[in-house]
């Protein structure tokens, strides 16, 4: 069976882009898919990178300049400057890790809905409240997450993932990981689909 490991933050606007299509390639390879959201500021502070307002302004222009062409690329809505963001991606990522234990296709299909929530229908995926809506928009059991998400377990799971991640050598959301071998950014996922293929 094929297998890869999805390590993302559901806030990142690259994650956003590359979610639906990462789905429909594993499915494409009959490939599993391990949802494991992670926190990027850890990952961040141990590989040299930076939370978008400390890098260099060159670097945050050129990031929209990626996003547009992206965007347009993929036909895919996606406002470039969102009303919420940057938000700590955290209570979303307990969600989704709550979401999970029920299954697969749950987790991702919560975290679809958090990405195009920031990315294109202007919501606050730090509140709690927009996290309960969103769950029931997409038929799950709100009230159950919201209890999960909360609960300590499933922040030691988020804190072992991250750790996890470390330890894999990954810097960047989202990171695709098959056989060993990172596949960083949504724009690697067509050697991701090379590499399901062989």
């Amino acid at each position: 069976m094929k297998h890869v490991d999805y390590y993302f933050t559901p806030v990142s606007p690259f994650t956003y882009l590359g979610h639906d299509r990462l789905v429909a390639v594993a499915s494409r390879h009959g490939a599993s898919v391990a949802v494991k959201p992670v926190d990027i500021g850890k990952i961040f502070s141990v590989s040299g990178g930076l939370p978008l307002k400390q890098r260099a302004p060159q670097r945050q222009a050129y990031r929209l300049f990626e996003l547009k062409r992206w965007r347009e690329l993929l036909s895919m809505p996606l406002n470039l400057q969102p009303k919420f963001f940057p938000v700590p991606g955290d209570p979303a990522s307990k969600w989704i890790l709550a979401a999970l234990e029920r299954s697969t296709a749950e987790g991702l299909k919560l975290a679809g809905a958090i990405m195009r929530a920031v990315w294109v229908e202007e919501r606050d995926v730090s509140d709690a409240a927009t996290l309960a809506a969103l769950a029931a928009e997409q038929g799950l059991d709100a009230v159950r997450l919201g209890r999960r998400a909360g609960e300590a377990d499933i922040g030691a799971r988020y804190d072992a993932l991250t750790q996890e991640a470390i330890e894999r050598q990954v810097f960047g959301s989202p990171t695709y990981i098959y056989r060993d071998e990172p596949f960083w950014g949504q724009d690697r996922l067509d050697f991701l689909d090379r590499a399901l293929a062989k």
